[in-house]
């Protein structure tokens, strides 16, 4: 039987980013990635914009609603999304558990900008029985499994140093990065700044450069201009070679260590670059993917509302830093 699926929020990561590309060639949203797979029916939306409501129903020949109540009470859905401003997912999360007790309510990132708010989120999740879990979606991707699996084997367990590009906020867009690199080499142990960067980019966000020291490695992350142009991407290096995270994860490349032919005795890295298989051009579609495989009882890569308020924790006081240094 399939899990039926309720979006609340017809934005841009909702609804928008893929209605003018290729079905079949691109899976940005949660409306057409659980449009599409075989163990969801997608059910309706809600949001507040008539016109926004309008384009889903021509495009997905459903209804959308303007009242969340009305559309919980009509669908009674087992998924719920909140793919609304992050101000108003803590709101949003409160009113559907009102209302219901859905399976699994996903969340778009970050949780809030206000950690007792995220606190609430989780626990009133957990007292529902309601598994909550946040849309940090290049965790689902088989690129990012399988550095992973790369990075067990950092032979002689020598710390792993990189570098982390971001734009348009440390909590807002760098956080995506932030939790990858968790997952990838566990929890914040310790930070610096480096270039504070005070202006704000909103009242809850700035765009530092700090070094933050995770349990496995050091990244730098580094702020670039969003106004010019986007930039997301990482750079690891370790004992087992050189990684390369570009392209906001679309195009990976692995470097690993070999003998020097001309200097004797010399390693370098093989200058015969290895493609690490992505499929972040149906980033959404992965996410959707691990959730089915986790409501089957398999293993799953998504992270959960737990691991997301973590995130948020380590940001926050580097964030906070920042604030008492004004």
């Amino acid at each position: 039987m399939k899990n039926g699926v309720l979006i609340v929020g017809l934005g841009q990561i909702g609804l928008q980013y893929d209605l003018h590309l290729e079905r079949g060639e691109f899976t940005y949203t949660h409306s057409r990635a659980f449009s599409e797979h075989k163990d969801f029916e997608l059910l309706g939306a809600v949001d507040s914009d008539k016109e926004r409501r309008s384009i889903f129903s021509q495009s997905y020949n459903l209804p959308a609603y303007s009242n969340l109540s009305e559309a919980i009470k009509k669908h009674s859905p087992d998924v719920v999304i909140i793919a609304t401003t992050t101000k108003t997912h803590a709101k949003i999360l409160s009113n559907i558990l009102k209302l219901s007790a859905p399976k699994i309510i996903l969340c778009e990132k970050p949780l809030s900008y206000n950690l007792h708010e995220a606190q609430e989120m989780v626990d009133l999740s957990e007292q529902k029985g309601t598994e909550l879990y946040v849309n940090y979606m290049r965790r689902s991707d088989t690129g990012a499994i399988e550095i992973k699996n790369l990075l067990k084997s950092n032979k002689h367990n020598t710390s792993i140093k990189g570098v982390c590009w971001y734009s348009k906020g440390f909590i807002h867009n760098g956080s995506h990065f932030f939790n990858l690199l968790e997952y990838w080499l566990g929890p914040m142990k310790r930070f610096r700044l480096i270039n504070i960067n005070k202006q704000r980019i909103s009242d809850e966000d700035y765009e530092p450069d700090v070094e933050v020291e995770f349990k496995k490695g050091s990244i730098v992350f580094l702020s670039a201009w969003e106004e010019i142009f986007s930039h997301y991407t990482v750079e690891l290096m370790s004992s087992i070679g050189r990684i390369r995270y570009d392209d906001e994860g679309a195009a990976i490349h692995f470097q690993d260590i070999i003998d020097d032919s001309v200097f004797k005795g010399y390693k370098i890295l093989n200058s015969e670059v290895k493609s690490i298989l992505n499929n972040m051009q149906h980033s959404q579609l992965n996410v959707v993917d691990q959730l089915s495989e986790h409501l089957k009882g398999n293993a799953s890569y998504l992270c959960t509302g737990k691991e997301a308020l973590n995130t948020l924790i380590s940001m926050k006081l580097i964030i906070d830093r920042i604030d008492k240094n004004e």
